[in-house]
């Protein structure tokens, strides 16, 4: 039997199939490329003997019936994410979250005993913190809800409620196994661009100073990549949560996004001023997830902010000399 996983080239999907790799996993992996990378760590990650790999995309409606092998498990993280494509191509955004997701359901709703880990996202609660119906540290008992239709921002968050809704509504009919993971502010290195962490390394890397920063007030609480395929793998595991809504994140080093770009400018020994614009149309003041759930799996965070900062420095260091 073998585990498989959407989107296992993009960011977070590569770090877990390397993590189930090496704890000795067979995997199935699944990606299109539209926005990951075929770089030279996913093609040597697939040259193992115990990995299958297919190229699909799963907005076509039979692509998941090519995979003939037998499944018992699927992480399900096949998305279009980053800030700038929620305004650019919202479209996309909606079709490949939302429809992909409903393609997986119709494909596994005669596998009952397959369990599906969906990821979703922090995102979800956005509309319910901007209208101060939500706590922080937020719990997963926080309700969804739309502030404003009209702001293509919603294209993502909306369409992971959507896929949220679909699990539990195909759950009711067919019997699935299913969690759900929101994932809250992960980061480290192979990340791409569109986020806040890789977006300040690409600029003190390149010398693009004194460093812009949107929304310097805000606060987010970030989680280091490999404590959250951890955090992934024992929600999996976990029977007494299925069916549920977990967070995975990390509750301890809340911070401020200007005191996250000095941190930044700090271990790079780049002592510069910053220059303070608005935050982003739509963005939420403050994040930080209660994870009081997860940890009813033995989960605590392992890698500190600063040490998490470092290694993916140091990566897209090495990733702009390419």
């Amino acid at each position: 039997m073998s585990t498989l996983i959407t989107g296992a080239a993009g960011f977070i999907g590569f770090h877990l199939a390397k993590y189930l790799s090496e704890k000795g996993d067979k995997l199935i992996l699944v990606d299109n490329f539209e926005r990951s990378s075929k770089d030279t760590d996913f093609t040597g990650l697939i040259e193992n003997p115990d990995i299958k790999f297919y190229h699909l995309d799963i907005t076509e409606k039979n692509s998941f019936h090519q995979i003939k092998e037998e499944i018992s498990n699927i992480y399900h993280l096949a998305a279009i994410n980053g800030t700038k494509n929620f305004y650019e191509i919202p479209d996309k955004v909606i079709t490949v979250n939302a429809v992909g997701t409903l393609n997986l359901l119709e494909w596994l709703k005669h596998k009952p005993k397959v369990k599906v880990l969906y990821a979703s996202s922090s995102e979800v609660y956005a509309g319910a913190l901007k209208l101060g119906i939500g706590e922080v540290p937020t719990d997963e008992k926080v309700p969804i809800c739309i502030d404003d239709i009209s702001n293509v921002r919603w294209s993502y968050g909306i369409s992971k409620a959507l896929a949220e809704s679909a699990l539990f509504a195909y759950s009711s009919r067919y019997s699935l196994r299913f969690s759900i993971i929101r994932y809250h502010n992960i980061f480290g290195p192979r990340m791409g661009l569109d986020h806040v962490i890789p977006q300040f390394s690409m600029r003190i890397i390149n010398g693009d100073l004194p460093l812009k920063v949107y929304g310097c007030h805000q606060t987010r609480s970030f989680c280091y990549v490999s404590d959250a395929v951890r955090a992934s793998k024992l929600v999996m595991e976990s029977s007494s949560l299925d069916g549920k809504v977990v967070h995975v994140g990390n509750d301890q080093e809340e911070i401020k996004i200007a005191d996250l770009a000095k941190m930044m400018l700090d271990i790079s020994s780049n002592p510069t001023e910053i220059i303070e614009y608005d935050a982003p149309e739509g963005s939420v003041d403050r994040r930080c997830p209660n994870i009081t759930s997860l940890r009813s799996t033995g989960f605590n965070p392992k890698v500190p902010l600063k040490i998490g900062v470092e290694k993916t420095i140091a990566w897209y260091q090495t990733y702009s000399n390419i």
